[in-house]
């Protein structure tokens, strides 16, 4: 397991914070109370771990198929249904959406391999990640591939606590199936829009591993 670099900077002021209040707390209040010090050392310790353990990157096998779309996230799937799209498309699509908790790895990989057509950020509000009008309202960042197969369009999506979506491609880019193509901070969703008649191979409330599980197959 590695530590993401977009990490480096909130877990190094995270433990200069950590520092910081326990030295002083041991100085001013230990003495009179010492109980009360202890419980603020070991919840300033769990935030600190918990900040490890967000931007985390896990050593993983990553699934590589031609004819496989895998998903971009971790987390659970919380939509699979046909949607209008009005974004790029202008048709009917097959949206499959992950939900990221904070407890999740919140690193993105890229669903198939081939070419970056489209790249968009758009602004917007910080529903929560599962409402319904996320996908349209929310902060976000869409990005559209393109192979021999067809496209699909890949949309990061700010919720309520992500504050900071992290997108490293651009249109005329070559990218590679299953590597890192973005990273969302806190709690957060990516959505998939799929061809009609693209075969879903997940099922919704389905735990997934981002780059892992096959989400769908050409």
């Amino acid at each position: 397991m590695t530590i993401h670099r977009e990490g480096y900077p909130t877990i190094a002021i995270s433990a200069l914070a950590f520092a910081l209040i326990n030295l002083s707390s041991f100085y001013f209040i230990s003495a009179h109370a010492a109980w009360l010090s202890y419980i603020l050392f070991f919840v300033t310790l769990a935030v600190w771990l918990f900040l490890i353990s967000f931007f985390r990157v896990p050593n993983r096998k990553l699934t590589v198929g031609d004819n496989l779309i895998v998903c971009p996230a971790d987390g659970k799937v919380v939509v699979i249904e046909e949607i209008f799209d009005v974004e790029y498309f202008s048709d009917k699509r097959i949206q499959v959406s992950i939900f990221m908790s904070p407890a999740n790895v919140h690193q993105n990989r890229n669903p198939m391999s081939g070419e970056v057509v489209y790249n968009q950020y758009h602004k917007g509000k910080y529903l929560v990640a599962w409402h319904p009008k996320s996908s349209t309202e929310n902060e976000r960042h869409s990005v559209v591939l393109r192979n021999s197969h067809g496209e699909i369009l890949v949309k990061q999506i700010a919720g309520a606590l992500a504050k900071r979506i992290v997108n490293y491609l651009s249109v005329g880019q070559k990218v590679e199936q299953s590597a890192e193509y973005g990273f969302i901070k806190f709690g957060s969703r990516v959505d998939v829009l799929l061809p009609v008649g693209t075969k879903i191979d997940v099922q919704l409330n389905q735990v997934v591993q981002g780059g892992v599980t096959v989400l769908a197959t050409w």
